[in-house]
């Protein structure tokens, strides 16, 4: 599929996978045992040029859409989905911004991306409203110059790493929010009153920085706010799911991918010592290894088909885009699984890369929206019923 991307997207595929295989494979293993962060890969995006992939071109960025982020992310979680979580959590904030970016917002934050000065990130989960991370609790109070927030955050990407934080908060007028009705306000990393909870110690995804934050009376100034109050259901589902969706997708069909070619190589490279026949020779594995194929190979082509009408405007990109988080979710976890099965007790060692790989893509159901979220949506979509 990847001779169907545009000349400039494949530049950036190959450039991103030059900088993975040099700079973020080697330290993904690391990445994972150690829970660690992966200041590396971030400081290599940068250092390429990747992190104004959703920077307007006259800004400095690439000025690029959905079909980009989920090629790039794929390419990345391939080798450390931390990493490809890390980096395409960024692009979200960045696209949330640049959305109705002011001429203050262009110049604070969007240029400082798009030269790799700048990492911001998504905060809209709070422990509060699980799954409806479109009912935030975080409130907002209004001053003369600016706002104060308080409130607290849960499962930031990048927590503690950032340079900037794109929140969502019920509206300052202290009525209890409507599903969407919220406003995106931009904090910065040094505003007082921040204060961040332990670290971040899962079963998958270990490297992500996924912190709680804590915020008393942080203050922020006006010109922090993202378009007008409380018209963030737009937001919603014109930028922020899309953009987080395709980000999530491109991950874990790159785990996908990662699990199948791992299975591949063991299949043709294990023989049986009494006969000498590789393992590839036998016809079930043959079998599970085709079904493993058509399922990375279907959720790619749905992936690239949501991300093509979501760049486009389609009138009908919205189910295809509900779907890729979901679908890509589904296929990561059941490939992994697989290649854990065939790949035998090599791939049960302690810590092995397709354990890891399995761990990873688990987390893929419990991410807000979740997949049983994404496909209740999906039906009211189909069905013309509203979908909040």
């Amino acid at each position: 599929m990847d001779d169907q991307l545009s000349p400039r997207i494949r530049a950036l595929q190959e450039l991103a996978r030059e900088v993975v295989e040099a700079h973020v494979a080697p330290h993904a293993g690391e990445v994972d045992a150690q829970a660690a962060w992966p200041a590396h890969s971030m400081k290599a995006f940068a250092e390429a040029g990747l992190m104004g992939l959703q920077v307007p071109t006259p800004l400095g960025g690439h000025g690029q859409g959905l079909v980009a982020l989920s090629v790039l992310t794929e390419a990345i979680g391939r080798a450390c989905p931390s990493s490809a979580l890390c980096f395409g959590m960024h692009c979200v904030g960045t696209a949330v911004i640049a959305a109705k970016a002011s001429p203050v917002h262009e110049e604070r934050y969007l240029r400082p991306i798009a030269h790799g000065r700048h990492i911001t990130t998504l905060s809209l989960s709070e422990s509060g409203s699980g799954t409806h991370f479109y009912l935030p609790r975080t409130r907002l109070t209004q001053l003369d110059d600016g706002f104060i927030i308080d409130g607290e955050k849960q499962f930031t990407t990048n927590g503690g790493h950032a340079d900037s934080y794109v929140l969502s908060v019920a509206p300052a007028n202290g009525e209890s929010p409507q599903a969407g009705d919220f406003s995106c306000v931009v904090l910065d990393a040094e505003t007082d009153g921040i204060e961040w909870l332990q670290p971040w110690a899962g079963l998958g995804m270990r490297g992500n920085s996924s912190r709680g934050l804590r915020l008393t009376r942080a203050r922020v100034p006006a010109a922090n706010l993202l378009g007008e109050q409380g018209d963030q259901l737009w937001y919603v589902f014109e930028v922020v799911a899309p953009y987080f969706l395709m980000a999530m997708a491109g991950t874990y069909l790159g785990i996908a991918q990662a699990a199948l070619e791992a299975t591949g190589l063991h299949l043709r490279s294990r023989r049986y010592a009494h006969s000498g026949d590789a393992l590839a020779d036998a016809d079930v594995l043959q079998h599970r290894y085709a079904a493993m194929w058509m399922a990375v190979e279907k959720t790619r082509g749905l992936v690239r088909e949501a991300a093509a009408r979501g760049d486009a405007g389609h009138a009908e990109a919205l189910p295809y885009i509900l779907a890729c988080k979901a679908d890509a979710g589904d296929t990561a976890v059941q490939v992994t699984n697989d290649a854990m099965t065939l790949c035998g007790g090599m791939a049960y060692r302690e810590n092995s890369r397709i354990a890891q790989m399995l761990r990873d893509a688990r987390a893929s159901h419990v991410m807000a929206p979740t997949t049983e979220v994404l496909k209740l949506w999906l039906g009211r979509s189909l069905l013309g019923v509203p979908m909040l």
